[in-house]
């Protein structure tokens, strides 16, 4: 099957802002979440879909042709324009080849400019054989991108011109307008376009048809090798530039837009870039398109490979900065809210990855040679001694320090871990008690914090003394998952789960050397890895799900009871990595081993970004999110920090861990000065 004719590949161009344009190489729309313009009008916050597809056709000599197709209920592909897709590529934006039954040629590019809520759509006639008439109308919504529209009289149809010649629409009161710059001719013919069915959310048990409104159509008369240009741009409050026309805008966007992405080092950095968003006068990272929002824990664990591995450091500085000043009673959001709501205090773990960014940052700015600001670096110390102390003292949801020295953590209808599904008020991994993740991560952090803060250091030694203790399971060669399960002493959950390979990679402490960390990788590597990620439950265990399908409760009742996660990639293979010594040979052929299905799967889904999930069970199909911020992020982290790059001899750079000793991690980096 040739890319353009696989529904089911979806291409993504972010802004910057939080909002972004997404849809199918196919051409049809299969998510309510597809759409040309789908802007925030409070970055990254406060979404809405304005434009969501375009009509297109053409009109020669020889008659009519159409260059878009649509999916309506209950299953039919109107019109045929995807059968007329002859090329497609995907650098440096989407663009798309038609070829007519007269051997009329017409090149369609799109582009998202970077920090611009607006989408630059551009049709060129390469090969005619006379004047060809160019159409294309607009299909408009102006609704919350987690919602659908149906037909309604409140949808305002008017059009009105502005001094720059646009064509400025405002679908509903209180939303922002869409201004359609353009240089071609309008006409203003209104009309409801009607039960759109969307063949993904379908799938995934959800409401699937819409209906979209089109207030008019642009045409233009091209010669051969002609262009035509249209702007969606959702208006701005800030001051507007001098007014340009549709042509010339479209024109010095494209031009701009093309020295940028020219100075990025690869594609891979323009995909890490889609996830890097401002947020008020700071930034943040979008844990993934096209449904999530800014999550505390994504951002911290995608922080090190999105921004560190590519040398976006200061960046990496501005995100951690901005979410300091959200530490309440020791404890960084879960979940930064959509729109009017309050910060979620729900997660664990999303505080203690917090000290693991802000370490890796601080080091890779001193590696750098461009150390953190003073200011920065204490505003970010005195976070992670907050988020310490919080914990020592006991916060929420019943995380506190136990008198072992290690984290308990839980309560009935809380999910903290990041294994976090929640139906209705099933938690369906509680995960109560000490999850093993979470000691090895507050192993970290006092390690960290005690570089500056000498206070944490006997809270470390107790922590490491119990956690060596407690957590071992001889009879099944690796580690308990949770001990004190429910806060009952001594009990143990000792199924098998990916969450212990980080008490030997993936983090600058590791807290297991020796027979022990190569069991736990041997057995992980066994029983967990599949080519694009670790498994979240052992097949063994009762119940283990192969498939991650079915409506929405079906679904989030085996999010983690077997569904693959490649961002667990990362941690894995950096623990191979390390148990076989940490050498060249070692990492070539980690090198090898691991990326290759990686680099196959750029390819695969969501174009040049990596899945949120996948089925355990071959041929593991991609599922959820197809554009997941820790997926990419930890393969970059494992392709530029930790492994030796094979192809054309050059070498991926690799941390590799020494003993430990005063004043320096295992990961050989430096330690944070106060």
């Amino acid at each position: 099957m040739k890319p353009w004719e696989d529904p089911t590949l979806e291409w993504l161009e972010a802004d910057g802002l939080g909002g972004f344009a997404s849809g199918t190489v196919h051409g049809a729309r299969t998510r309510r979440y597809h759409a040309l313009l789908l802007a925030a009008t409070r970055p990254p916050a406060d979404r809405y879909v304005l434009v969501n597809g375009l009509e297109v056709w053409v009109r020669t000599a020889a008659g009519q042709y159409a260059l878009s197709s649509q999916r309506y209920a209950p299953d039919v592909t109107h019109p045929d324009g995807a059968r007329r897709v002859v090329g497609f590529e995907s650098e440096p934006w989407p663009a798309w080849t038609y070829e007519t039954e007269d051997g009329t040629r017409v090149r369609h590019e799109l582009f998202v400019p970077r920090h611009r809520a607006a989408v630059v759509l551009s049709w060129s006639v390469e090969a005619a054989r006379g004047p060809v008439e160019l159409f294309v109308r607009p299909l408009l919504s102006g609704r919350d991108p987690h919602a659908l529209q149906r037909e309604n009289p409140a949808f305002a149809f008017d059009a009105a011109g502005t001094s720059a010649g646009a064509i400025r629409w405002r679908p509903y009161a209180g939303l922002p307008a869409v201004l359609a710059s353009s240089d071609g001719a309008y006409d203003h013919r209104p009309d409801w376009y009607r039960s759109f069915v969307y063949d993904e959310e379908r799938r995934r048990g959800l409401d699937h048809v819409e209906d979209l409104a089109s207030p008019g159509v642009f045409r233009w008369e091209l010669r051969p090798r002609g262009q035509a240009f249209v702007v969606f741009e959702a208006e701005s409050t800030e001051p507007a530039e001098p007014p340009r026309d549709g042509a010339s805008l479209a024109r010095a966007l494209r031009a701009a837009e093309r020295r940028r992405r020219s100075l990025l080092r690869s594609p891979l950095d323009r995909a890490a870039e889609a996830y890097l968003v401002r947020r008020g006068s700071g930034a943040s990272i979008v844990a993934g398109y096209p449904w999530f929002g800014d999550w505390g824990r994504d951002t911290f664990i995608a922080l090190r490979g999105l921004c560190l591995a590519t040398g976006r450091i200061e960046e990496a500085g501005r995100i951690l900065e901005e979410w300091a000043g959200f530490v309440s009673a020791g404890m960084m959001p879960n979940r930064l809210p959509d729109r009017g709501e309050q910060p979620e205090y729900n997660s664990v773990d999303a505080s203690l990855w917090y000290a693991i960014a802000v370490h890796d940052y601080l080091a890779a700015a001193e590696a750098a040679g461009r150390p953190a600001p003073l200011q920065r670096a204490t505003a970010l110390h005195h976070a992670v001694d907050e988020i310490l102390e919080g914990f020592s003292r006991g916060t929420r949801h019943g995380i506190r320090v136990d008198g072992d020295g290690l984290v308990a953590a839980g309560e009935p209808g809380a999910q903290l871990t990041w294994m976090d599904a929640k139906i209705g008020d099933w938690v369906v991994t509680p995960r109560c008690g000490k999850p093993v993740e979470i000691q090895a991560l507050w192993i970290n952090a006092l390690r960290i914090a005690s570089a500056w803060n000498p206070r944490w250091q006997r809270a470390l030694d107790t922590a490491r003394e119990s956690f060596a203790g407690r957590f071992w399971n001889e009879a099944g060669g690796h580690l308990h998952d949770v001990v004190d399960v429910d806060h009952v002493p001594g009990t143990v959950d000792a199924r098998l789960r990916p969450n212990q390979i980080f008490a030997v990679g993936g983090l600058p402490l590791a807290l297991l050397s020796g027979e022990r960390a190569q069991r736990v990788v041997d057995i992980v590597g066994e029983r967990l890895l599949t080519p694009l990620g670790l498994r979240s439950l052992d097949p063994g265990a009762s119940g283990y799900a192969p498939r991650y399908e079915g409506g929405v409760r079906e679904r989030d009742s085996v999010y983690h009871q077997g569904t693959v996660w490649p961002w667990l990639l990362g941690p894995f293979v950096e623990a191979w990595v390390r148990v076989r010594g940490g050498g060249a040979r070692v990492r070539r052929e980690a090198a090898r081993r691991f990326l290759a299905p990686l680099d196959e799967h750029l390819r695969v889904a969501g174009l040049g970004h990596i899945s949120e999930i996948t089925d355990a069970e071959p041929p593991h199909t991609p599922r959820g999110c197809p554009f997941q911020a820790w997926s990419l992020g930890e393969y970059l982290r494992l392709s530029r920090q930790v492994l030796v790059q094979t192809a054309a001899g050059v070498e991926r750079e690799v941390r590799r861990p020494l003993p430990a000793r005063e004043g320096r991690l295992d990961r050989g980096v430096r330690p944070i000065d106060a």
